[in-house]
């Protein structure tokens, strides 16, 4: 089977940078395929990028488009160093963009990073925005890594991935699902930031605090935790459903911490129990993203499930997004359904992302 060189790009709502994987998949007789990361980079934002990205939804309609054809050459201009640094080529970029909009209650969800701008740069095709058919269908266009879970992991019951967002995935009754459990990286990070820490390290700060129970039993009446999936969640939401709970509570800034992360840890223990029902003990859950270094979070899921906690390899917690959405790059140019309907809830399954550039090599 052919071989493909992809760098897969992604940022999240956390806000921790700009993940660039090189990756080879391979696919494989079976249909799963093989991967291996060759090279991987978490690029910081600059105060300027964190601050245009963060405040983007507030602007007008020409800073906005102005803003993604920008943050388009940024991602091409870095793609380019990695790739010399590295001394790798690539015969693709597959980029998921950075979200600015999620709304598909109103059929609404917008990624930035202009596609033109990164094959303009690079010289390379480019797949990008992934998740807008998906909406259009009725769906959530999250998460979309379902379907990179069932073909690269599907030796383990469960795949979660604690960025941003904690969202999981698992096949049911033959059918991949995957949907949003709670925030995770998104509040903790904020929160950190008054500590002046972009992030808590290894949850130092957590691991001080002491859950405040008030707090807690708030953040776990919230109504979205009754919803039946598929469900997704968007920095919107934070704002309007989340973050002013953390901020009237008296409790103090490491208590709040702690409290914050007995939350999530909470919520995923319930959601691998309604996953697996009364089989949890001895499943396997493959944890990834940034949260799978915070020692005092893993430490409170242990707490809260059966099951068993597998957290791989520094380059696959780093870069197992960038990874995915290499493998939807490789399926779109394939013409193959790379979006599964059973995980956002849209119509039908979709083959999702937008050209750019040359795919004559490819295809």
């Amino acid at each position: 089977m052919r071989k493909y060189k992809v760098v897969g790009v992604m940022s999240g709502t956390s806000m921790d940078g700009l993940d660039l994987a090189h990756v080879t998949l391979e696919e494989q007789e079976s249909g799963t395929w093989s991967y291996t990361i060759n090279a991987g980079i978490t690029i910081a934002y600059e105060e300027k990028w964190r601050l245009r990205l963060s405040k983007l939804r507030h602007q007008n309609s020409m800073i906005f488009h102005k803003t993604d054809r920008f943050y388009g050459q940024f991602i091409g201009e870095q793609i380019n160093l990695f790739l010399k640094e590295q001394n790798l080529e690539a015969d693709l970029i597959a980029s998921h963009g950075h979200t600015v909009f999620h709304q598909p209650e109103n059929n609404i969800t917008v990624q930035v990073g202009d596609g033109n701008s990164i094959t303009a740069m690079t010289g390379l095709p480019v797949v990008s925005n992934f998740r807008a058919i998906d909406v259009v269908l009725g769906g959530e266009g999250a998460p979309l890594v379902g379907i990179a879970d069932k073909y690269l992991f599907g030796d383990f019951a469960m795949c979660l991935n604690l960025g941003g967002f904690a969202n999981i995935s698992a096949d049911i009754q033959g059918e991949r699902i995957a949907y949003d459990v709670c925030p995770c990286n998104i509040v903790l990070n904020r929160l950190a930031r008054e500590f002046e820490q972009e992030y808590d390290k290894d949850g130092e700060i957590a691991e001080r605090g002491a859950i405040d129970y008030e707090l807690l039993e708030e953040l776990n009446e919230i109504d979205f935790y009754t919803y039946e999936p598929p469900k997704s969640l968007g920095r919107e939401w934070i704002s309007a459903n989340f973050w002013g709970l953390v901020r009237q509570s008296v409790a103090s800034k490491e208590d709040k911490m702690k409290t914050l992360v007995d939350h999530i840890a909470q919520q995923i223990g319930n959601t691998i129990e309604d996953l697996c029902g009364e089989d949890t003990a001895g499943k396997r859950v493959y944890i990834t993203g940034g949260g799978a270094f915070n020692k005092t979070l893993i430490s409170h899921i242990e707490t809260h499930t059966e099951a068993e906690v597998v957290v791989p390899a520094e380059a696959e917690v780093n870069f197992k997004e960038a990874l995915a959405f290499a493998l939807l790059g490789v399926l779109r140019v394939q013409n193959k359904v790379n979006v599964l309907s059973a995980a956002t809830g849209a119509s039908s399954d979709s083959v999702s992302g937008s050209l750019y550039g040359d795919f004559s090599k490819l295809i």
